[in-house]
């Protein structure tokens, strides 16, 4: 059975979120809240959480992985990024945007798509969410907590916790959140293409 923590979504508690960074470091699974519906995490190493998580979302090899940074400062480790594409990054995070670049050697290959050599990368517009990342201090593997069957991210926590309980190791309840999925925005081709209309608006990218 998961824990489940009642965190502040504007002031977290820091004592929380330590523990959740531990979870996570021990190859733990969780459910955490972002700008746009709750999402599943884990440590950007580790291989058997990162296929539990396939597991609850049942999603194929093709699926693009979402690496959640703090900041743009981490982007240049993990994607490939032109001027252009940067600037728009900038202007758009944090936010409820997923970008699309090729991934570079630093990222894990399970995490790229196997085809396309592609990573989406992710600036939140959460405090929750980047308080873990803060404590964190590296990118965390993540996607979307959309169940099979569903086109919305969850947005319950209560919900969540009596489907999922016994399948992750901590629910973090940051409140009722929107169940808008990201707007993906890929720029690996160069040029920006929109692949998901989501909570972000996609004007400024047409």
């Amino acid at each position: 059975m998961s824990q489940f923590f009642y965190v502040h979504p504007d002031n977290p508690q820091a004592r929380l979120i330590s523990q959740a960074v531990a979870i996570l470091r021990d190859g733990g699974v969780i459910i955490y809240p972002t700008d746009s519906g709750y999402a599943l995490g884990c440590h950007i190493g580790d291989k058997n959480a990162l296929e539990r998580i396939c597991k609850i979302r049942k999603l194929d090899k093709d699926h693009n992985f979402t690496l959640l940074c703090r900041d743009l400062s981490e982007l240049s480790l993990y994607a490939r990024v032109e001027n252009q594409a940067y600037r728009a990054l900038k202007n758009n995070t944090p936010g409820p945007f997923t970008f699309i670049f090729k991934g570079t050697k630093e990222v894990p290959r399970r995490l790229m798509n196997p085809k396309r050599k592609t990573i989406g990368i992710r600036v939140p517009d959460n405090t929750i969410a980047l308080a873990i990342l803060e404590a964190l201090g590296e990118p965390m593997m993540s996607t979307s907590l959309i169940l099979p069957g569903n086109e919305g991210a969850e947005f319950d926590p209560e919900a969540i916790r009596d489907q999922l309980e016994n399948q992750v190791e901590l629910i973090i309840n940051g409140g009722y959140l929107g169940e808008q999925v990201t707007t993906v925005v890929d720029y690996s081709e160069g040029d920006a293409v929109i692949i998901r209309q989501g909570a972000g608006d996609a004007s400024s990218f047409a």
